[in-house]
Formats: C-alpha cells, sequence, structure tokens
C-alpha cells in the first residue's frame, strides 16, 4: 500500500507571481491585456495560465455579492466542540457543509474548533438556523459564538512579494 505524499508548493516565478495578481482584480481580462501587463506574447501567457490551473494554483469560480441575491446579512459563527466523538465531528461537518447558508466552513486550532460562515435575508433566518443547528447538536456544542460582518475590507486578496 502507497501513501499519498503531500505535494511540493509550486515554486512561483514573477511572471507567475503578476499573472495571479492581474488575475485577482478581473478573471475575465482578455489575454492581450494579461500578456501587456505581465511582458509576455499571448501564447506563452495562455500556457501559464493553463499550467497554473492544471497544477491547482488558481481555479475559477463566479462569487456572487450576497447582498445583491437577497442575503445581505453574513455572520461569522465561532464553534467549540466538547465530547465529540469521531462520527459526532463528522455528522456535524456534513450537516454543515450540506446546509444552504453555509458558504463556509473550516476547522481551526485554538480556542474554538470549528468556523463557518452563515448568509442570511436577516436577523430572524439567522436565529432559526442558530437555533436548529444547535438544538441537532446540542451535546456537542459547548460554545457558540457568532459576529457580524458589517463591511468587508479585504476578501481572498493575495500579494506576491
Amino acid at each position: 500500500m502507497t501513501q499519498n505524499k503531500p505535494k511540493k508548493p509550486k515554486t512561483l516565478d514573477e511572471k507567475d507571481k503578476k499573472i495571479l495578481e492581474t488575475l485577482q482584480y478581473n478573471s475575465r481580462q482578455k489575454l492581450t491585456t494579461i500578456a501587456r501587463e505581465v511582458g509576455l506574447s499571448i501564447d506563452s501567457t495562455h500556457k501559464r495560465i493553463k499550467k497554473l490551473i492544471e497544477n491547482g494554483v488558481i481555479y475559477f469560480r463566479a462569487l456572487p455579492v450576497p447582498a445583491k441575491i437577497g442575503y445581505p446579512l453574513t455572520a461569522d459563527v465561532f464553534i467549540k466542540l466538547k465530547d465529540a466523538t469521531e462520527e459526532d465531528h463528522k455528522e456535524l461537518i456534513n450537516y454543515l457543509r450540506n446546509h444552504p447558508r453555509v458558504t463556509t466552513l473550516l476547522s481551526v486550532m485554538g480556542e474554538y474548533d470549528l468556523v463557518c460562515v452563515i448568509m442570511t435575508k436577516d436577523t430572524n433566518e439567522l436565529e432559526e438556523i442558530t437555533r436548529k443547528i444547535r438544538h441537532k447538536f446540542n451535546k456537542i456544542i459547548a460554545d457558540w459564538k457568532s459576529l457580524f460582518v458589517v463591511k468587508v475590507h479585504k476578501f481572498e486578496e493575495y500579494k506576491f512579494v
């Protein structure tokens, strides 16, 4: 039996970094624009982008603006677990992963065990979701802390310096 070794992180050269920074601001830019900014031919730029995708360095998807599609309330929820078996933990993770209002779910180290982002229409919906989750998993949830996001100043933006 062979074990899967973690893949070595891809080493990015300055051109790759410039491509990534350019795509972060507008992933739908024309290749000619990106090539001009990076200082490469269109063909070389296209090959580099394809390679970045193939190596799993980047992926493309549409990120809707929650408020524009009817979900103006975003809450970051910190969950501390107690006496959770492996099975309990998996059940909670699966429940949250499949919940339509949970947009992000992270296992973390520190005071809390999980962080999730819940997007809702209003505080009533958030309270209902919170109550249902806490009730369903009351035996393993020790603490639940919600913070409302009032303004996003920076989101998933990386500087390659």
